[in-house]
């Protein structure tokens, strides 16, 4: 009986013929179904109303949810309902503020890592015991061409729900090589009329790309790389308040080159801080013909290149076609995962932090919703009896509750999509969330907003907390019909 139709015929005197059923009381069923006509039949003719919901079809369950859900009673019930209704919408910006906020962090420090390092080294194999490695030819087959690398083919296993099938399938990289540069390192110690402090100068040539530099640069300019050597160096914030010196300032690094002692004079050009300290306070920016004086190398000597990737998906991947497929067998490849293990390491347990935090919110909204659940079948007993006694099985009945649930925990979703997404504009807007730049390597708490992880926790949660609610509605098949229509 998953679509009826109702043939109605409405007396003047409050009753009602029901094919099949014969005479009801009028009030205490059609009530149920219809109360609007209720209402209008002192009013209408017989002959009216049978033409107004004459061969009607209805989805009767969805039918008297719907007349339920928006009766505007005032009862117990509807207490609890607006405070499952609030449980879902808190359940649900909290869920969406999780992701935004973790997702962000995670982008924001990625960003920084790489940005400033690069997602691929192609170095020296020694270049991982020290850092004075050999140096290599900047005359390499893949230079500087490797950047026009657009995609690749590759294979990988085929997985099915999460699990591998063995299989092996052939797909195509999500992006290419953005752009590939040299580097050289040299450490010091730089000395200044009140302070020491030990630093690893980066050199850098005129193939660096400022556009990943610039949004750090808190004063100054880039180095000036002409015909020239330049003796401009860009330092870190730490690094120059440890010093007490600022743009225009002038000191000098000692070096060590073959047990004898070297001394270069810098002027800082610039100051940047990309917020991760542990690392800002070691490196500064300076001209690679400085290095390579330094080293001992010749102009076509380098300590290896820097590549960065179009979409960090792609980085395992590049990583070993590079080193199997590009470099000669005396360099070495390694990603920037595996030179700075412990971030990324600390970045992976934001994932559990957040299966946590969607787990425990949707444990609240289900709980709240099953206890709205069971309250709206203790006070709807009449009603069940009353559809029990007109031929209505256990099934349709419990449909009308879960209906009802539907509708209350959609209604919680829409205000928690809007407390969520509104939290994550002011949020993105305002900033007004600070962090512990040394602890956390952020000023403030970044989101990135993710639509279809939005989507994925609207989806979920309404799934997953009508199947917790099939359980709690099987109450209405312990409910018996005479009993029921008794029930006060």
């Amino acid at each position: 009986m998953e679509n009826i139709i109702l043939k109605i015929k409405v007396s003047r005197s409050g009753g009602k013929i029901i094919k099949g059923l014969g005479l009801l009381n009028y009030e205490s069923i059609f009530s149920y179904f219809c109360p609007c006509l209720v209402k209008q039949s002192t009013a209408l003719s017989p002959k009216i109303v049978t033409r107004k919901i004459q061969n009607r079809t209805l989805n009767l369950p969805f039918f008297i949810a719907r007349r339920i859900a928006f009766s505007g009673g005032k009862n117990f019930s509807r207490i609890i309902i607006r405070i499952a209704t609030v449980a879902v919408a808190l359940s649900v910006a909290v869920m969406i503020a999780a992701t935004a906020l973790i997702a962000g962090f995670k982008s924001e420090i990625s960003r920084k890592i790489f940005e400033f390092w690069g997602h691929i080294h192609i170095s020296d194999t020694s270049y991982s015991l020290s850092f004075e490695p050999m140096p290599i030819e900047r005359d390499q087959v893949f230079y500087p061409s490797l950047d026009t690398v657009t995609s690749i083919l590759y294979e990988k296993p085929e997985t099915f729900l999460g699990y591998e099938t063995g299989r092996e399938v052939e797909t195509r990289t999500h992006g290419g090589i953005r752009h590939i540069q040299v580097f050289a390192h040299k450490p010091g110690i730089i000395r200044t009329k009140t302070a020491m402090e030990g630093i690893i100068l980066k050199g850098i040539d005129k193939d660096f790309d400022w556009g990943n530099l610039t949004p750090y640069l808190l004063e100054g300019k880039p180095i000036a790389l002409g015909d020239t050597v330049s003796r401009d160096i860009i330092i870190s914030r730490q690094t120059a308040d440890r010093l007490q010196v600022g743009v225009g300032d002038r000191f000098i690094v000692h070096f060590v080159k073959a047990g004898e002692q070297l001394r270069r004079r810098f002027q800082i050009c610039g100051i940047y801080k990309t917020g991760l300290e542990e690392y800002d306070r070691k490196f500064a920016i300076c001209d690679i013909r400085q290095t390579q004086e330094l080293l001992g190398w010749t102009a076509n000597e380098a300590a290896g290149f820097e590549i960065w990737l179009d979409d960090l998906r792609d980085l395992d991947v590049y990583n070993d076609y590079i080193y199997s497929e590009v470099l000669p067998p005396e360099l070495l490849c390694t990603s920037i995962r595996s030179k700075f293990p412990a971030i990324f390491e600390w970045l992976s347990l934001q994932d559990l932090n957040e299966v946590v935090i969607l787990g425990l919110m949707l444990a609240v909204a289900i709980i709240n919703m099953i206890t709205a659940l069971l309250v709206l079948v203790l006070e709807r007993t009449t009603m069940i009896g009353v559809l029990k006694a007109l031929g209505e099985t256990n099934s349709r009945i419990r449909r009308i509750f879960l209906y009802y649930a539907a509708v209350i925990t959609i209604t919680g979703m829409f205000w928690g999509n809007l407390l969520g997404l509104g939290f994550c504009f002011l949020q993105d807007t305002f900033h007004f969330i600070k962090l512990n730049e040394a602890d956390y390597y952020l000023s403030y708490a970044p989101v990135k907003i993710n639509w279809f992880a939005v989507l994925g926790v609207n989806i979920g949660t309404l799934i997953v907390t009508l199947l917790f609610l099939v359980l709690p509605s099987l109450l209405v098949s312990k409910i018996a019909p005479v009993r029921a229509i008794q029930f006060k």
